[in-house]
């Protein structure tokens, strides 16, 4: 059978065995009581979110989250009997969906709330977390008030049922720990306010998890590092043991020519050769991810760094290199090839920006290859 992804030589190669090592890693590093929620969101930072989200389940994890409702609803074609968290804010006519799909949404408001109530009665009651901003400024209620309110609306509902609560930490990948800490017991004052406590109390995301295991509580939302990447340098300094990088982005040389001197080199010219150089074109361009600002960025081929040379098209790219190469040679954009590496935290910082927006930004028309 025709398949079209055999034939596009740009693909991004992705090790399900490092997602099962992280998370069994992660697992293995917080007390026994604490579940792992795999975060899969973006579809799974890049990674493609149901085989990321079949790999993690099967090391342990015991819950799926997600950003979106659209997101929920594709994760649960291809899977079943397992819970699924919207992280982000859901329109409330999508809680009788939700329902029926068994979606747990995320509450962060009275007026939701009375949205829902509004609405004719559910054949079952829809999940819900409440949402606590204990610092983050984005979504949840602040305040022993708006909670309280909240929780009286919510026990009033016959439409939905408390399955959990939780806050995010805006600056648990810092140095300073103070932040964070004034976060959490914010949160677990808040927490207290629920006549009954939640099934579920969670707080830390990929960084809290790593540097903060005290602040485990009853789960933990793991992102980006359950894919093997750091949330930042300080995390790295002191993660506690080694992730393993689950993508490789690898091509291969579509065209080579030995150009003369003085040759301009793509759009504008604004790369010019100072003596002949062999240049390769690779079949990867800004619409698979690679960004503009990347010329200058190196890639690997024959285990050896070429720079990226000329204004990145929207297909296309052209790299210098070290000598004649066959058309057809393997080129590592993202990974390891021989002894040398390109991390996606290059990119970031060419970028200026940070790893999570590289891995997210990866087209949907480079295939995700399984091994």
């Amino acid at each position: 059978m025709f398949n079209e992804t055999d034939y596009r030589p740009t693909r991004a190669i992705i090790k399900t065995e490092a997602i099962r090592k992280n998370a069994e890693r992660i697992m293995s590093y917080l007390p026994q009581t604490t579940q792992l929620i795999a975060v899969v969101k973006s579809d799974g930072y890049g990674h493609g979110a149901v085989r990321s989200a079949l790999t993690a389940l099967e090391a342990g994890a015991t819950m799926l989250a997600v950003a979106t409702l659209d997101e929920a609803a594709t994760i649960r074609k291809y899977i079943q009997n397992i819970d699924i968290l919207v992280l982000g804010p859901s329109p409330s006519s999508f809680a009788a969906v939700a329902a029926e799909l068994d979606i747990t949404l995320t509450v962060t408001s009275t007026n939701w709330v009375q949205r829902v109530n509004e609405q004719p009665l559910f054949d079952k009651k829809c999940k819900i977390h409440v949402k606590i901003d204990s610092g983050m400024g984005r979504i949840g209620v602040r305040t022993e008030q708006e909670l309280a309110q909240l929780l009286m609306y919510i026990q009033q509902s016959d439409h939905l049922v408390i399955d959990g609560a939780f806050t995010h930490f805006s600056r648990a990948d810092e140095q300073d720990a103070e932040p964070t800490k004034k976060q959490f017991q914010h949160f677990t004052k808040l927490i207290k306010l629920f006549p009954v406590k939640p099934r579920l109390v969670h707080a830390s995301n990929s960084a809290a998890a790593l540097m903060f295991p005290e602040y485990s509580l009853d789960a933990i939302r793991y992102g980006i590092s359950l894919y093997g990447i750091s949330p930042s340098d300080i995390v790295t300094e002191n993660i506690p043991f080694p992730l393993h990088r689950a993508m490789t982005i690898e091509t291969e040389l579509s065209y080579v020519k030995k150009m003369p001197s003085g040759q301009p080199i793509s759009y504008g010219g604004r790369y010019t050769t100072s003596e002949e150089e062999w240049i390769g074109t690779l079949p990867i361009g800004y619409a698979d991810g690679l960004k503009r600002g990347l010329t200058g960025q190196d890639v690997l081929i024959g285990g050896k760094r070429a720079p990226i040379v000329g204004t990145i098209c929207m297909d296309q790219c052209m790299i210098t290199l070290p000598h004649a190469f066959p058309e057809g040679e393997k080129v590592v954009v993202i990974g390891k090839q021989g002894d040398e590496e390109i991390r996606i935290e290059e990119w970031a910082n060419r970028l200026d920006t940070i790893p999570y927006e590289i891995v997210v930004t990866f087209s949907p028309r480079i295939p995700r290859i399984y091994k």
